[in-house]
């Protein structure tokens, strides 16, 4: 059966730590600070056998900052952080297979002048972390590559987050033991303006998922870049929209497994870089050498037009299937394929002053879609759509397939 980018199981960790709806009280063993909660087997049955420690942080709990927290957990913990402003709190968190996530809404770890280790708000040296519903901003350190998050462990899910005005919102350094996912999340204005620090950069890592969030006004950094061996970027909203000023959308500098699926993508009026998506740029590194950019809508605001996709030559495959593409500038600058792609004005959208580019009603891109196929056992038709902000909705399975990262919807 083939996957898809929708249906991507959440690599490794998220397997282990799912916690499948059994609660199991344990008042014998509260303390002020902490609870425990059952955990999943490997098989997906409940194990009371095994628990889960619940670690409490807020204002009026005993643990009253997060990096308390770090500082007392176990192996497998899970940290619940009520939602509200923690200032100048900043914490490495060196246990594996955590849980740390905000409680009746995100808690918001604002910097401050705080960092850990001269690296980021949060440091992660465990293996198998997932965190949600936390917000980070103003990450500062002294050599100026601050982070959100800085990954130093293997495995990593973020959900449900927020990353804006730090340094780079995520940064994850080398390790090809590393599954990296994000999903339901936003970054805003990360970047200090050098071109050197990023909305989002992952290093080499194994596998690097991105699905279902919006990543915007990188400050002339990029929006996306990874390195990773295989990345699956899947209906998202990545913009510079009216003032953003970021340099590429998304790059793939080293090359890799990229499956680029569904987006919504627009460079703004601002930006200096002439390139909307980049493979290979750096040099093609990665052992696999593949780019498949499928049912994607593309938009090119700068004046003076550009190119929305460049491939480097060497590339074993660059397939650019089923997409919407509307702006100045050449489709695609390098070795590739270019099947059953349209370019369009803005009027076949529905409002691209507010940058709602679904398709109008007798817009040519209806209907017109091929099926694009397979590629490595994973499916290239879209299943999903990006919803703003930061959600998603099911695309139809069958049946015409319309162009570009919009299913248009018929009415009877």
């Amino acid at each position: 059966m083939l996957k898809t980018a929708d249906s991507l199981s959440v690599p490794k960790m998220a397997m282990r730590t799912r916690i499948y709806t059994l609660a199991v009280a344990m008042t014998a063993f509260l303390a002020p600070a902490y609870q425990y909660a059952a955990t999943p087997d490997p098989r997906g049955m409940i194990d009371t056998a095994a628990q889960r420690r619940v670690l409490r942080v807020g204002a009026d709990r005993e643990l009253k900052r997060p990096s308390a927290a770090a500082q007392i957990a176990h192996d497998g913990d899970i940290v619940e952080i009520d939602a509200g402003d923690y200032d100048g709190d900043a914490a490495v968190w060196r246990q594996h297979r955590l849980t740390i996530r905000g409680l009746g809404g995100r808690a918001h770890l604002r910097a401050n002048g705080a960092h850990a280790e001269g690296k980021a708000i949060w440091v992660i040296k465990g293996n198998d972390t997932n965190i949600e519903r936390v917000e980070f901003s103003g990450a500062r350190v002294p050599d100026q590559n601050g982070a959100g998050i800085r990954l130093e462990g293997a495995g990593l899910t973020v959900r449900d987050c927020y990353f804006h005005d730090n340094e780079n919102g995520i940064l994850t350094g080398v390790n090809l033991a590393s599954d990296i996912v994000v999903e339901h999340s936003e970054f805003a204005h990360n970047g200090i303006g050098d071109g050197q620090t990023h909305n989002i950069y992952v290093g080499n890592a194994r596998t690097f998922t991105l699905r279902f969030s919006y990543i915007h006004h990188a400050i002339v950094g990029h929006n996306v870049k990874s390195r990773a061996l295989t990345n699956h970027i899947a209906y998202n909203r990545i913009m510079d929209e009216n003032d953003g000023r970021s340099s590429y959308a998304v790059e793939f500098p080293n090359g890799g497994l990229a499956l680029v699926i569904g987006n919504v993508i627009q460079q703004g009026p601002e930006t200096e870089n002439s390139t909307i998506v980049s493979y290979g740029a750096e040099g093609l590194k990665n052992p696999t050498k593949e780019l498949y950019f499928v049912n994607n809508t593309v938009v090119n605001d700068r004046p003076a037009g550009g190119r929305f996709v460049f491939v480097r030559e060497g590339t074993q495959a660059a397939r650019i299937v089923n997409n919407v593409f509307s702006g100045r500038g050449e489709v695609l600058g390098g070795p590739g394929e270019l099947r059953n792609n349209e370019v369009v004005t803005k009027a076949a959208f529905v409002n691209p002053a507010g940058f709602d580019y679904r398709l109008k009603k007798g817009a040519a891109a209806i209907g017109r879609g091929i099926d694009p196929g397979s590629a490595h056992g994973f499916a290239l038709r879209p299943a999903a759509e990006y919803v703003h902000k930061a959600k998603r909705k099911a695309r139809k399975s069958s049946g015409k397939l319309d162009l570009g990262a919009f299913e248009h919807r018929r009415t009877r």
